[in-house]
């Protein structure tokens, strides 16, 4: 990281597991058993009711140090995409080697996670651009690997150069946030105008954007929304933010949640059979993404 206060271990890790904050996410947005094939909604996340410390510690480090600034210099150091070039399926080992030791549903890998994902979309005959935006969608858990903290990776994403919305979950944690006293920053429109669309909102930093900018030549309009927003809850879930949103974004909030339910509740214990779906899918990545891309 380059920001200059320096972070203990257990700030850049506060949860067991990347999955530990969609584990909370689960929590409060239940869903009907439509997506998930192998087991209830109510059977998800079966751990032993643990005092999720580890996910308040995690929203207070991500609600504190979020910062505009912050995310500028973010934007700055990882849109130039120079830190690695691989081929999409490169890219799917790189990714990993992000190990979840913690996951009561399965024992899968990321690749596989996102394969379940992806497969649910296709089971439900959607169009194949959406298959491959649920293939690819947290593909951006990579900086984890580049070295950023938990926090600056996943989590409920947010505007950030205006103020919080109290449908943020933890919104108590902004109070430590700089911006949240600062002038310029903390009121209803903050350094933005009214109705000025999310494409001119600079959003908390995370693996939303960084996959999205990734992969902006290459996939439709809904498909990038999905991939840029499908963690801003506050927005899909809650309706907040309806000041800054353009007609353009209010078209396109159905496809962020015609994805969302794919995102949360596709995966289960079963292993994806690669062995027959691996010719379609390495169609599908040659008809939109070049041999390369650039991380």
């Amino acid at each position: 990281m380059s920001n200059n206060k320096q972070f203990t271990e257990k700030e850049i890790s506060p949860l067991n597991s990347l999955d530990e904050w969609e584990d909370a996410v689960l929590e409060r947005y239940p869903e009907p058993e439509s997506i998930a094939s192998s087991k209830s909604t109510k059977e998800y996340r079966n751990y032993e009711e643990p005092a999720r410390d580890t996910v308040k510690e995690f929203y207070r480090l991500n609600h504190t140090y979020q910062t505009y600034n912050f995310v500028r210099e973010k934007q700055k150091e990882y849109l130039q995409f120079n830190k690695k070039e691989m081929t999409v399926w490169e890219a799917f080992n790189f990714l990993n080697q992000l190990v979840d030791d913690s996951d009561p549903d399965t024992d899968l890998d990321q690749f596989q996670h996102l394969l379940q994902t992806s497969e649910a979309i296709r089971r439900d005959g959607h169009p194949d651009w959406m298959v491959l935006t649920g293939l690819m969608h947290d593909m951006g858990k990579v900086l984890c690997l580049f070295g950023e903290p938990q926090w600056a990776v996943v989590g409920d994403t947010f505007p950030v150069g205006c103020a919080y919305s109290d449908k943020i979950v933890y919104p108590e944690f902004f109070n430590a946030n700089p911006d949240y006293s600062d002038e310029k920053y903390n009121t209803k429109f903050g350094i933005y105008k009214e109705g000025c669309g999310l494409r001119n909102i600079h959003m908390s930093w995370g693996h939303d954007e960084y996959v999205y900018q990734m992969m902006k030549n290459y996939l439709p309009e809904p498909g990038l929304y999905m991939l840029r927003y499908h963690s801003f809850y506050a927005w899909h879930r809650e309706g907040e933010y309806s000041h800054l949103l353009d007609d353009h974004d209010r078209e396109m909030l159905k496809w962020v949640k015609l994805f969302n339910p794919y995102d949360l509740y596709s995966k289960c214990p079963e292993q994806p059979n690669w062995n027959e779906l691996k010719p379609y899918y390495e169609a599908l990545i040659k008809k939109y993404i070049p041999s390369t891309i650039k991380f």
